[in-house]
């Protein structure tokens, strides 16, 4: 097998669809709850993972996503995580300031355990058995090329024999989720930050 890493599978969730590969393989009514968005990706995908109901959203979103994005494949233990947001991990930490805040509430340690934004990291890890790097970076912006250096340093020298990259944001005003899997599938497309800023900027409305 070649030692070139190339970009074999794409994910993007938006505006209440899954876009898998330039798919929609799954989608609801716009208006639905986010948390319930989620809730129908997780039945959609008929698998049984308690856990995911006591994640915060941020969580759940990383999780459907690389769901959908491997559909039955079984993870490289040595499939290193590298994901960036704008926001953190926002939504959660502003939940918990106001349970803080009221002086009447008791503050939820279960939701305090999601008030950074590599949690999510983690729960993917757990989930796939994962035991190499993972990294997730604040930026204004997707960043692509900042994504392909760090991945090509990993790869390069083996600290890591495949990647899930991409964008994960959520904040007061919506939802933006984009993942690739990098492997060494010879049918993929090139590992560029050309080709993935173009995934990325794939269906910015409801396709």
């Amino acid at each position: 097998m070649s030692n070139i890493h190339n970009i074999s599978a794409t994910v993007i969730l938006r505006n209440h669809q899954v876009i898998l590969n330039e798919k929609v393989v799954f989608e609801t009514a716009e208006d639905l709850e986010l948390s319930l968005f989620l809730k129908a990706c997780y039945q959609d995908l008929e698998i049984d993972y308690g856990k995911f109901y006591k994640m915060d959203l941020l969580s759940k979103l990383g999780f459907i996503a690389t769901e959908y994005l491997l559909k039955d494949q079984k993870l490289n233990p040595e499939t290193a995580l590298i994901l960036q947001n704008s926001a953190g991990s926002l939504e959660t930490d502003t939940n918990y300031q106001a349970s803080i805040s009221d002086k009447n509430a008791f503050p939820s340690p279960s939701v305090f355990v999601y008030t950074l934004p590599n949690i999510v990291l983690g729960e993917l890890s757990i989930r796939h058995q994962l035991q190499t790097e993972n990294a997730f970076f604040i930026s204004e912006k997707f960043e692509a090329p900042f994504l392909i250096v760090y991945l090509q340093n990993l790869l390069s020298t083996q600290k890591a024999e495949a990647a899930i990259c991409g964008w994960l944001d959520l904040d007061k005003d919506g939802y933006n989720v984009f993942l690739s899997l990098i492997t060494q599938d010879e049918k993929g497309n090139a590992l560029t930050a050309e080709n993935l800023k173009e995934n990325y900027e794939q269906f910015k409305t409801r396709a």
